[in-house]
């Protein structure tokens, strides 16, 4: 069973649109303070700093190679947008409150792992292992992918429009949100399957746990960061969320074209096969519950 590849496409834009539009009228109502900033200076150094402690791990425990290695890495240290989304329904189940401004950190965390792990493959096998730079193919991918102007853009329009113009597009953009996005978990969990039947004869053992206890791994060191700027429970969850969560969308595409000999079977066998319905099922209440112990 597959779902149409275009249809597939547009629930991802119009979550995206969604979330981006809800996180931009909740910013709308509170200003920039040094609290924000901390927790965006600290998203952003997670997002690269987690693929060079992934790349340690799979190198010391696993047989992948340098390329391999880092490629995978990187997926770790960008976030799932999809996870995110799921994560903010679960804190608003728990009675959390969070604030529109992780969804910014969200857009800003999709891109600093891709540099790490260019600066992994460089270190190791020199410049000429990364394809694309120079031409710049590389930069407009990592910047301009559709990913990041989606949730960029209905950020700032969720921020101008404000809570008066955001109920004018609630009967499109918030009441059907939850259906749409169990049709979309629902393609995500067939394409999961699909590639862990796919790809899992190319992992060992111990590759293929990497992918269960990484995301641990980052949610702990997440949690602490929480701790330390004293971040309230609902942005706690979404916060923890973001560092364990794995890419799937943009990291591919940009490994495909600044690290072509890194095999797709494996950093999306893990990312996707491994990671997301790990996280999905039992990431989020772990990392919620995190989240109200250091809060």
């Amino acid at each position: 069973m597959t779902v149409p590849e275009a249809f597939a496409k547009g629930l991802a834009f119009y979550l995206m649109m969604a979330i981006g539009l809800k996180g931009g009228v909740e910013m709308s109502k509170n200003a920039l303070s040094f609290d924000v900033i901390a927790i965006f200076v600290a998203g952003i150094a997670m997002s690269f700093a987690i693929p060079f402690i992934a790349f340690r791990l799979l190198r010391a425990t696993s047989n992948l190679d340098t390329v391999n290695a880092a490629a995978a890495a990187a997926h770790y240290g960008s976030i799932s947008i999809v996870t995110f989304v799921a994560a903010t329904e679960a804190v608003r189940l728990s009675g959390f409150e969070s604030s529109g401004h992780l969804v910014a950190l969200a857009a800003l965390m999709e891109t600093p792992a891709i540099i790490s792990a260019l600066l992994l493959v460089q270190r190791q096998d020199g410049a000429q292992a990364v394809a694309g730079a120079e031409r710049g193919e590389l930069l407009r991918e990592v910047l301009l992918n559709a990913s990041v102007v989606v949730l960029v853009g209905a950020l700032i329009i969720g921020w101008v429009i404000g809570e008066e113009g955001n109920t004018k597009i609630a009967p499109f953009f918030v009441s059907p949100f939850q259906g749409v996005l169990c049709l979309f978990l629902l393609d995500m969990g067939l394409s999961a399957g699909r590639g862990l039947r796919q790809g899992w004869r190319q992992l060992d053992a111990a590759t293929i746990a990497f992918g269960l206890y990484m995301p641990l791994v980052s949610a702990l060191i997440a949690s602490v960061v929480c701790a330390l700027l004293n971040v309230g429970p609902g942005d706690a969850t979404l916060f923890i969320t973001l560092s364990a969560s794995a890419s799937y969308i943009a990291v591919p595409a940009a490994m495909r074209l600044a690290l072509p000999k890194a095999q797709p079977s494996v950093y999306l066998t893990l990312s996707l096969g491994l990671t997301f319905p790990f996280n999905v099922t039992l990431g989020i209440p772990i990392y919620t519950f995190l989240a109200s112990l250091v809060t």
